[in-house]
């Protein structure tokens, strides 16, 4: 299975942080580009949080932390790097201008991924040489701890590039979802869109509140669908006849007037102070850090749990958590023997002369 030798990371945003956070947790080393005077303090800003949350998965101590380096040019972060993941704003010029000049630099056999969360991988490729080893890496924040990660071939991206960019997100623990025909936004950004403007009409005709609207989510079906998904859960619903019967049932439901789903309401100024305010209010004067603690410590926390389900084995996520964590407490362990094999060199008794 391929594996990441050096890694190097283009945009530390919050997604491109993120990205760092997770390789270098898992013993990589990274070389980042961003030409903000700020990144380097909001990168540590991200490692902290992201230290802080290994530490709850791996209570008795983390692999040897890869090293980090700020590099000053495209140039000098791809250099030597057989991962390189683009995490750019997301406008086809910038993409254009800033994977140009990966390919040009970065080595032959280097696998180069974009965490863009709805452009094409085809758009993307024609400013590229070498645009067979180009896909989409599209993944979920936080990307040092929710496991997804979108895998999109262009027209121009080999079979072998994407079946090693698999094997490559898979070495540092995450479930990459290999989608079978390139389409905009993918999957996951088209299910959250759908929801997404369907919450926008719900908040903006005054049906419930942004915080009302959350709760909703979290104490029923977002439960469910973080351990099961939707079609498995509807599965369990249609009762002993299964899935038939639950369409059987339900289907018809898809005709009635329920949503608004084709169309959205207009992001007047009003509608955005609206949703705006009472997220503040819903915030109860946390900061954006201490709620990513919360957010990181609930997540830890489900994983953890489910982990434990299935009679031990694990279930969904919590399955994948198990042998992640096993596989991070391999990598600590290796140091400790190293110097625990030194110890009993250096003791050994001496032989007495004569």
């Amino acid at each position: 299975m391929a594996s990441i030798r050096k890694a190097a990371a283009v945009g530390g945003g919050v997604i491109g942080a993120g990205w760092v956070a997770r390789l270098l947790l898992n013993g990589i080393d990274v070389s980042i580009f961003d030409p903000d005077p700020e990144a380097e303090r909001k990168v540590s800003e991200v490692m902290k949080n992201s230290r802080r949350a290994y530490k709850t998965m791996l209570p008795d101590g983390l692999p040897k932390e890869g090293k980090l380096t700020f590099a000053k040019s495209i140039e000098e972060a791809v250099a030597g790097a057989n991962f390189i993941q683009e995490s750019v704003p997301e406008r086809l010029d910038v993409k254009h201008k800033v994977l140009a000049e990966i390919d040009k630099h970065a080595d032959v056999d280097a696998i180069i991924g974009s965490s863009t969360s709805g452009i094409l991988p085809s758009d993307m490729q024609t400013s590229m040489k070498y645009p067979e080893r180009l896909v989409v890496g599209h993944p979920y924040n936080p990307v040092y701890l929710l496991p997804l990660v979108e895998i999109v071939g262009g027209k121009l991206t080999s079979p072998e590039s994407v079946e090693k960019a698999r094997e490559l997100y898979a070495s540092i623990g995450m479930k990459p979802v290999v989608i079978r025909k390139e389409i905009e936004a993918f999957v996951g950004d088209r299910l959250l869109e759908a929801v997404w403007r369907e919450s926008l009409w719900l908040i903006k005709d005054d049906i419930t509140t942004v915080e009302e609207l959350d709760d909703i989510m979290r104490y029923s079906f977002g439960i469910r669908w973080a351990q099961m998904g939707m079609f498995q859960v509807y599965r369990v619903a249609g009762g002993e006849a299964g899935m038939r019967h639950f369409i059987a049932q339900f289907g018809p439901c898809l005709s009635w007037p329920w949503t608004k789903l084709m169309d959205v309401p207009e992001l007047t100024e009003e509608l955005v102070d609206k949703i705006a305010n009472q997220s503040d209010e819903q915030a109860h004067g946390l900061s954006i850090r201490e709620l990513e603690r919360i957010r990181d410590d609930n997540l830890v926390a489900i994983m953890d749990a489910l982990s434990k389900q299935n009679k031990g084995k694990g279930w969904g996520a919590g399955a994948l958590y198990k042998d992640y964590t096993k596989r991070l407490s391999k990598l600590a362990q290796k140091p400790a023997l190293s110097k625990a094999a030194a110890k009993a060199v250096t003791s050994k008794p001496k032989k007495k002369k004569g």
